[in-house]
């Protein structure tokens, strides 16, 4: 019999995640870190440098798991300040409203977005940023890009399963 232990975040084991994912959709949240001037128009899009499982340096959204009994609002925040930094003071909305939801799959090509881990939904905000950021965890640093940059082949090839389809939808959306 496995021993049940209450940790207030409601984690599995390594194992029971492993199995979980052969089995379950697991829900996510990406968000797209973004500076906005006074108008509210995007001027900079923020992007992290992370090393993979696979040990190769690349870019990344914001994203995460919604954990068991946590609302959206609060894994969003989470996840922000935990690659971002506690001072990143991020403005996510009392009812989150996500602008496209992102299906990744373990099979390539089902979608744009593939995890060679799970069958993972993930709801995809935009979130402006007004504090100071610092990389934190396993976020190597963050990059700003203006709009025109961060659509440049070159950083766009630097983001892994499908992101780079997820950003540039994210531009769409807010029409830059």
């Amino acid at each position: 019999m496995t021993e049940v232990t209450n940790t207030g975040a409601a984690w599995l084991s390594r194992e029971e995640m492993d199995s979980a994912r052969e089995r379950l959709p697991i829900l996510y949240v990406d968000a797209v870190p973004v500076r906005v001037d006074v108008h509210g128009t995007v001027i900079a899009v923020g992007l992290l440098l992370r090393i993979g499982e696979d040990g190769q340096v690349k870019r990344a959204l914001v994203s995460g798991r919604v954990l068991y009994h946590e609302r959206v609002r609060s894994a969003l925040l989470r996840h922000l300040e935990k690659d971002l930094g506690p001072l990143a003071l991020p403005r996510v909305p009392t009812s989150p409203q996500p602008f496209t939801i992102a299906e990744y799959f373990p099979t390539p090509g089902v979608t744009p977005f593939h995890d060679p881990r799970q069958h993972a939904v993930s709801l995809a905000y935009i979130v402006p940023v007004e504090g100071d950021c610092a990389p934190q965890q396993d976020a190597l640093e963050l990059t700003w890009f203006s709009p025109l940059e961060v659509r440049e082949p070159t950083v766009l090839a630097e983001l892994a399963n499908g992101q780079s389809t997820l950003l540039l939808q994210a531009l769409a959306h807010v029409g830059v």
